[in-house]
């Protein structure tokens, strides 16, 4: 992983299913603005240490939970067998949802008088798509980051490291160029491979299916990060995604950037610096 010597407060909240839900802050003095971080499947919050430190150096609070059936979360959940990381508990998906919005309410209650800016990349990019659907009031901006459009022609549902494996790690080159985040993936214990399908259920796996709601009820500003070799979704799916948000969803300031060359973890590629200074000069432009 990029260094960071970035410090962090733990805390917990239960929600509303009764799981303990493992979160992490990042503070800063004089904050102009919250960023949640909202983390993907098979992996947990604090691997955005790095750019939780790159935000509260720009003057923006961080929050992150471990989502359910991850981190310190799943861990819990599980009674410390991380063999069994994954299985998000009462409600399953729409459960783990949910509790993203109770972490949200939670934040703002903490923070009444700051805009708060969901940034959500790969699985939590795509419960972030959902969250805005019904929910886009509760945020001042987005960031959506290896992320795609919802639908099966536009996301990938097989292996997502296939193209990439004969390169070295079996499991996580299709993560980032950058050989070191591959080595930390595969020797981080909170770390694990997951088949959607196989562990989301059939009813779930649809219920992560579908389109920006028509007409969103926030004209809220869109920032969508991608690289050009993303396996998840790539770049026609996300130009295809930003059309939807202003078309369908009748959004006014929709943004996306493609790095040519970046995998899925832009925040983790080896132009890191330059994909997190795009972020930073976006939310500044729009916080001006």
């Amino acid at each position: 992983m990029a260094s960071n010597r970035s410090t962090y407060e733990e805390s917990s909240f239960v929600d509303a299913g009764g799981v303990r839900i493992h979160y992490y802050l990042w503070r800063t003095s004089k904050p102009k603005a919250v960023v949640q971080i909202v983390h993907g499947l098979g992996e947990h919050a604090l691997r955005y240490n790095w750019l939780a430190g790159k935000l509260t150096d720009a003057g923006y609070l961080v929050y992150s939970d471990d989502h359910r059936g991850h981190g310190k979360t799943g861990s819990e959940q599980t009674g410390g067998d991380l063999s069994r990381l994954g299985k998000m508990g009462p409600g399953g998906l729409r459960g783990a949802i949910a509790s993203v919005l109770e972490f949200t309410q939670l934040i703002k209650k903490e923070n009444p008088k700051l805009p708060v800016i969901l940034l959500g990349h790969s699985w939590g990019s795509l419960m972030a798509q959902i969250l805005l659907n019904s929910h886009s009031k509760e945020y001042a901006f987005a960031i959506l980051s290896g992320t795609a459009l919802r639908t099966p022609l536009h996301m990938n549902p097989g292996d997502l490291n296939a193209k990439f494996r004969k390169l070295g790690d079996p499991k996580y080159e299709w993560l980032s160029r950058d050989k070191e985040i591959v080595k930390a993936a595969a020797a981080d214990p909170y770390m694990f491979v997951a088949k959607g399908l196989k562990l989301f259920g059939v009813a779930d796996s649809m219920r992560l299916l579908g389109k920006p709601a028509k007409d969103l009820e926030h004209d809220i500003p869109i920032l969508i990060l991608a690289g050009s070799e993303d396996s998840l979704g790539g770049e026609r799916s996300v130009e295809l995604l930003a059309r939807n948000y202003l078309k369908r969803s009748g959004l006014t300031d929709v943004k996306v950037i493609v790095y040519n060359g970046a995998r899925h973890e832009v925040y983790n590629e080896t132009n890191r610096e330059e994909v997190v200074a795009d972020a930073l000069s976006w939310i500044k432009d729009h916080l001006d």
